[in-house]
């Protein structure tokens, strides 16, 4: 079975590996990360108990980090 995860574990994680929140829009919040000179935007949907699967592979494109990380 698919683990979900929920909004604010997945913004522990991010803030561990150095993202910082920048804005938030309704319910979408944003956090950056500069990295290697590339600037890592990623949009976490706010206030969620679980995040589809879909959504969750999307943040870790943006984040470029792996499954690993939210364990």
């Amino acid at each position: 079975m698919v683990r979900l995860y929920s909004s604010s574990h997945i913004i522990s994680v991010l803030e561990e590996n150095s993202f910082h929140f920048v804005s938030q829009k309704g319910s979408h919040m944003k956090y950056r990360k500069i990295a290697d000179g590339k600037t890592l935007t990623v949009i976490v949907p706010a206030n969620k108990k679980e995040i589809p699967q879909g959504t969750f592979r999307s943040i870790l494109r943006q984040s470029q980090l792996t499954t690993e990380n939210f364990v």
